[in-house]
């Protein structure tokens, strides 16, 4: 599997500045910067497992290949990746190597990622795991050995500057960033042709959004790209493969 960290492609540096945040419903984490919830508020973990494990064809891909890269843009509270990390203890080969790399503008804090995914307790062991390695001051690259298979890096700064200096062989992508209209530089057709470029043929993306522009800006970029059902209500999302 490449390794999309190294010392030739080091990361833009950043000192990773936090957003203000406000705490909705209890734990639920609300960005004052971009005007929109971290997850969906009917179930986050659930809309997880529906987008972007199903979108991207997880986990019934990890038992055909070893080596897994996912890529994601937000790493937002870590959800994505906790809940990822949960299937892939449960369905994972053996011998086989996770790397789940995100790219986040904002890191949160450790308490703030403890108590947002405080509301699952289905991934508690993940959750505890992930806050006790998390840094005080999470800058520039957060790489983390959770367990023997599984590795996270979290890219700190703009993403289109972090994907543009890693190393192409990504075979699935989480596109999680907030709500297009409301953060429309994660959506851009130059950040989506950069993304086309990092994956593996036949590699996959998959996005709760549907927006008009992003399926535009997906397809120009090359991905083939198809319509389905949303989660909880929601009419649509998408998923393409390179």
């Amino acid at each position: 599997m490449t390794d999309p960290v190294s010392d030739k492609t080091p990361a833009a540096k950043t000192n990773a500045a936090s957003q203000a945040l406000e705490w909705r419903d209890g734990d639920m984490p609300y960005s004052t910067a971009f005007g929109d919830h971290f997850y969906c508020q009917t179930d986050g973990r659930l809309e997880c497992g529906h987008v972007f494990l199903a979108g991207n064809g997880l986990p019934a891909r990890w038992n055909e290949q070893g080596n897994f890269l996912i890529g994601e843009l937000g790493f937002g509270t870590g959800l994505n990746f906790c809940e990822t990390w949960r299937q892939w203890r449960q369905h994972r080969k053996p011998d086989s190597q996770l790397h789940f790399m995100s790219f986040e503008l904002y890191p949160m804090r450790a308490e703030e990622i403890n108590r947002a995914l405080s509301h699952w307790p289905e991934i508690d062991v993940e959750r505890q795991a992930l806050v006790a390695a998390w840094p005080k001051e999470p800058r520039d690259i957060v790489t983390l050995a959770l367990d023997a298979e599984t590795r996270l890096s979290v890219v700190c700064g703009p993403a289109i500057d972090g994907v543009r200096q890693a190393a192409a062989g990504f075979d699935a992508w989480y596109l999680d960033g907030f709500a297009p209209s409301r953060n429309g530089d994660m959506w851009s057709p130059e950040l989506m042709q950069l993304l086309h470029g990092k994956t593996v043929a036949g590699g996959t993306f998959a996005t709760y959004a549907a927006a008009g522009f992003v399926r535009r800006n997906l397809q120009a970029a090359g991905f083939t790209v198809e319509r389905r059902k949303g989660f909880a209500g929601k009419r649509e999302m998408l998923c393409g493969v390179k």
